[in-house]
This record gives C-alpha cells, sequence and structure tokens, in this order.
C-alpha cells in the first residue's frame, strides 16, 4: 500500500492519558469499521517508527479519527504524539486488522483496548442496528472510561463497566471473571468480540474455554 502523509486538524484530550486526533483523510481511502494502520511521524528521526492505531472515525466521514493512549514515561511515539498539534503531519501506513463485525455479540475491553470497538457501534448505531450488543468494559477508575458518556446514551443498559482501582456506586468492582462474564449472558450470544492487553485476553480466553465458549466465536485483537 503507498504512504499517505496526512495533516492533522485536530488534537483534543478524551481522557487525562488519552488523545483524539482528526485529520485529513486521502482521497479515495477506505477501511472496514474495527481496522487499523500503522501510523508513523512525519518528523525527522520519526518517520520509520511505525505504531497501530485504530480508526475511531466512519469509513464514510470526511475524515479519519484516531484515539490514542498516551505514555509519557515509555518516551515513545505515543510521547511524541503529546508535542503534536492542528498542521502537524502524520504518515498512514497499510490498513489491518483482524476484527470485524460478524452479528450480534458481546464486547469485551480492557482500556485502549476499546477503540477497535468504537467504530463499529458506531456505524451500528448509524445504521439502527445496534440491537442487544453489549459492551463489557474494563478500566482501572471511572476516569479512564474512553468515550463513556458516548457508549452510555448508544448502548444504555447494555454498556457495563467494571472497575479495578475505584469503587463507585451503578459500576461493577474488580476484575473480569467467570462469573461476571456469565451474568452478563456472554453464552447467550452467537459472537465474543475481545481486545485488551495480552495478560487480560489471555486470562478472559481461559474463562471464555470454561465457559464453553467455542474458539471461533471469539472474535479479538491483542491491543
Amino acid at each position: 500500500m503507498d504512504q499517505h502523509i496526512i495533516k492533522i486538524k485536530s488534537v483534543d484530550h478524551v481522557t487525562h492519558d488519552v488523545l483524539g486526533f482528526k485529520t485529513e483523510k486521502p482521497a479515495g481511502f477506505n477501511f472496514e469499521p474495527g481496522q487499523a494502520s500503522r501510523i508513523s511521524i512525519n518528523k525527522e528521526g520519526w518517520e520509520k517508527k511505525k505504531r497501530s492505531f485504530t480508526f475511531t472515525s466512519l469509513p464514510e466521514d470526511d475524515h479519519l479519527e484516531f484515539v490514542i493512549k498516551t505514555y509519557p514515561s515509555h518516551e515513545g511515539v505515543t510521547n511524541e504524539l503529546l508535542t503534536l498539534k492542528a498542521g502537524d503531519e502524520l504518515i498512514l501506513h497499510e490498513v489491518w486488522g483482524a476484527i470485524a463485525y460478524k452479528g450480534e455479540g458481546v464486547f469485551i475491553a480492557g482500556g485502549a483496548g476499546v477503540t477497535p470497538f468504537i467504530s463499529i457501534f458506531r456505524h451500528l448505531s448509524a445504521n439502527n442496528e445496534l440491537g442487544n450488543n453489549k459492551l463489557l468494559f474494563a478500566n482501572k477508575t471511572v476516569g479512564d472510561i474512553i468515550h463513556n458518556t458516548e457508549f452510555k446514551d448508544m448502548l444504555g443498559h447494555n454498556f457495563i463497566n467494571i472497575l479495578s482501582r475505584e469503587e463507585v456506586a451503578e459500576f461493577e468492582h474488580g476484575l473480569i471473571t467467570e462469573e461476571f462474564l456469565k451474568k452478563h449472558g456472554v453464552n447467550n450470544h452467537e459472537y465474543v468480540y475481545l481486545c485488551g492487553p495480552k495478560p487480560m485476553m489471555e486470562s478472559i480466553e481461559e474463562q471464555l474455554r470454561n465457559l464453553n465458549v467455542k474458539e471461533e466465536a471469539i472474535i479479538k485483537e491483542i491491543f
């Protein structure tokens, strides 16, 4: 795939450590909801340092959008992103991604692992096809929840949050367990969509196997 140099249109804080980037969209460029692209910064010394970020905009939008968690202590690409502003440029490389919507199911995300699901849910919402899709979202605190209000508006009671480091009324507390998954009907859906940090993914996949969820029903991406 040819690379594209795209100009940043705006940078906003989505949470305390998550940035939202809106950029230009190359003519004829396309992707499927849930897919990502390898991105580098068009700045000397950073052009070849590619990282994968998910498209959170819709394919039909006239811009691209990315929601990216930053890690200042890592002194890497995401830290450098904190220095960028409107008018700066990114380099868009190949499109890829294993998560694609196959049908109604339970979506399970950990932190910024929710990003592939943002475009999927926005696409379903735009087409009035949200149905009984459900999002189980694990975070440390309320302040870490990406697009909390938007998901609440789209999914209502099918948006379930669990917090590991904060106890808040109306939010579940702790880590995702088999009991939590069973309680929220993971066995009642044809598909389970899973994205998060590798240790979380491995733990939940084991729990899903214990709950007799078939391997082919699990659609996953390691964040």
